[in-house]
């Protein structure tokens, strides 16, 4: 979920040069947010203060040069604030795994192809298809994943996961075929693996090659 959302945003409007500073921003800037959501929870900043520095300076560079190139990703700014305070209101709370602190990060992760189009000049329109595909599927992994593992035997749960991936379906038909045909191999995976006993590597695994039937079902839609 980390880097899928950001190739998606880079091979759809096209690579450019300021791409590599935000690559580094956004992997300095998600360890910063894990400390800094550590520091909440633990109600002991100091205790993480040294990878604060660290991460905050590794993240601040690139992302300074990223702005110089392109003012405009500055547009994104209120919305990561906005995402990050529900983050940090659930770290503070201790309920990290709760469901709709899950789907905040879901977004956070998915604005990743509009800023990807902006920073190379590419209106965030022109990426709406990829970036609706790329939260389709991760939302339903939110969904499918806790069927497999914190939620395993939740007949609520599969339910939910079950209904959304058809949903999803019928939404990614309107996008393109190839992604409808993505989302119904989902869909079948949501409804039938949950009732096997699979492991959290083996789930991982199976999650590594649905990102890759993602992103070859976007080059060809």
């Amino acid at each position: 979920m980390l880097l899928l959302p950001y190739l998606i945003g880079v091979v759809a409007a096209g690579p450019r040069w300021p791409h590599l500073p935000l690559l580094v921003a956004w992997l300095a800037g998600y360890l910063l947010s894990y400390y800094a959501l550590q520091a909440v929870k633990s109600r002991r900043p100091a205790r993480y203060r040294d990878q604060l520095l660290l991460y905050g300076l590794s993240a601040t560079l690139p992302a300074a040069v990223v702005v110089a190139a392109r003012p405009a990703v500055l547009i994104y700014a209120p919305v990561f604030a906005v995402l990050l305070a529900l983050n940090a209101w659930y770290a503070w709370c201790r309920r990290e795994r709760a469901l709709l602190n899950d789907l905040v990060s879901v977004v956070q992760s998915c604005l990743m192809v509009p800023v990807a189009a902006t920073v190379a000049g590419v209106p965030a329109g022109d990426v709406a298809v990829p970036c609706a595909a790329a939260l389709l599927y991760f939302t339903g992994t939110v969904l499918y994943v806790k069927t497999m593992i914190r939620e395993r035997g939740s007949r609520a749960y599969h339910r939910a996961s079950v209904a959304y991936h058809l949903a999803a379906v019928a939404v990614a038909g309107w996008l393109s075929i190839p992604l409808a045909v993505l989302f119904g191999v989902l869909a079948v995976r949501a409804a039938a693996l949950p009732r096997r006993r699979l492991t959290p590597k083996q789930v991982g695994l199976l999650e590594i090659g649905a990102c890759v039937l993602l992103g070859g079902a976007l080059v060809v839609a």
